[in-house]
């Protein structure tokens, strides 16, 4: 078992994770023995191929010819207008396949690719990773499994039907509350029992070391990209970055190549369900504590403080009882602030994208719609803030018109949608 070099060190944010896997007190390696080859195996690949010139050449390709990159940073005027700030949108949902979920596969699955392994192993929430590991295995060739939690495959069955339809088998996840933390559990033990064969592509920035390192590097395509973009339209870094978290990728993709800005905010955004003072919620950093999940240390929410029946929230893709290592390490050392939001408002801030500017977020997303609207004519008048917009919406109208009781309307979901 690795232990921290070193402890939490507020001034050197992005030299991080240490040679152990740790940022600051959190991450590192809890595993049994039978995945330390696996990984240390991983963890070799990924340091000699991350900047290889060739890999880095071939990845960009796919970033621009098979996933559409760069995506948008959009202005979104109306919204803008009824919020009291000038807010961009960085638009992921824009991405091929609807979200920020394929920058990760494509590299992960690419390093697969070059380590000689013939199939991928993933686990996902929304869905939406699930998706995008799906793709990517048929774009290489490559054999493919995906888990999935039970409850979240009837909320997803879109993505579940787009999974299949890509050559991809998904796995019913069934133990615990069967959800994304069983699918993470039964994953991870299909991968011990094939891992000299299987890559294992997890789908956030948490588990034991390298993963949350990798996923990182990836997704910060993210937050590169945007940096360059507000620079070119508005001569200056944003106020305020903004993003949901869960397992934390996109937020933590967006916040990355900003975080020597000491003058840009970040907003991390979690699942409050129903309030965080209920036991129906997924908000980690609000409401947890340091402990070992899933290989490694990081917050968690206290088993026995949030309900094991039913939802967690309203968005699959955050109902994750930890967070991303890195996030416990920025929240500690104050460099990113960590809010929650409640089903309700996220439904709010679903409709009130909709509505003013025509485009349908992930009920994941929404999350950090919901907490600029909080911020609602709070803003200082020449505020600018970047929000990132993970993903596309079409997945969750049903849970959606659901949770409003709109299904049965004889008038049909849009009467009194908006009411």
């Amino acid at each position: 078992m690795a232990t921290p070099e070193s402890n939490l060190n507020r001034s050197n944010l992005i030299n991080t994770p240490d040679k152990n896997g740790f940022f600051g007190p959190y991450g590192g390696r809890f595993v049994p023995p039978p995945l330390e080859k696996p990984l240390e195996d991983l963890t070799e690949a990924f340091l000699k191929y991350r900047n290889d010139e060739v890999f880095e050449a071939e990845l960009h390709r796919e970033y621009v010819e098979y996933s559409g990159r760069p995506t948008p940073l959009y202005y979104a005027q109306r919204l803008s207008e009824y919020l009291g700030a000038t807010i961009l949108l960085k638009r992921e949902d824009l991405n091929h396949l609807g979200a920020h979920k394929l920058n990760n596969c494509l590299g992960q699955a690419l390093l697969a690719r070059r380590m000689g392994k013939k199939k991928l192993i993933a686990e996902t929430g929304a869905g939406q990773h699930g998706v995008a590991t799906a793709a990517v295995a048929a774009r290489l060739g490559l054999e493919c499994d995906i888990y999935m939690g039970e409850e979240d495959m009837r909320r997803q069955l879109p993505n579940v039907n787009r999974i299949r339809l890509m050559g991809a088998r998904v796995v019913p996840a069934t133990s615990g509350d069967k959800t994304l933390s069983a699918a993470v559990d039964e994953a991870i033990g299909a991968w011990v029992a094939e891992a000299d064969d299987a890559f294992y592509l997890l789908g956030s920035a948490v588990g034991p070391h390298p993963y949350p390192m990798i996923v990182r590097h990836f997704q910060s395509v993210v937050g590169t990209e945007a940096r360059k973009q507000v620079l070119a339209q508005f001569g200056r870094l944003p106020d305020m970055l903004c993003a949901c978290t869960g397992g934390g990728s996109n937020a933590i993709g967006l916040f990355y190549p900003f975080l020597m800005d000491e003058k840009v905010a970040m907003v991390g955004v979690e699942a409050a369900g129903s309030g965080v003072e209920t036991n129906r919620h997924a908000a980690t950093l609000t409401t947890g504590n340091p402990q070992v999940i899933h290989g490694m240390n990081t917050y968690c929410i206290p088993e026995g403080l949030v309900s094991r029946e039913g939802n967690h929230c309203i968005a699959a893709g955050l109902d994750y009882p930890g967070i991303g290592p890195e996030h416990s390490f920025l929240k500690d050392a104050g460099r990113v602030t960590y809010e929650a939001a409640t089903d309700e408002e996220v439904m709010e801030a679903f409709a009130t994208l909709c509505r003013l500017e025509g485009i349908i977020p992930a009920l994941e997303s929404s999350h950090a719609l919901a907490y600029l609207e909080k911020l609602k004519g709070t803003f200082a008048e020449d505020a600018l803030i970047v929000c990132n917009l993970s993903g596309r919406g079409d997945k969750d109208m049903d849970e959606f018109t659901r949770r409003k009781g709109l299904n049965d309307s004889p008038d049909g979901p849009a009467k009194g949608l908006f009411c």
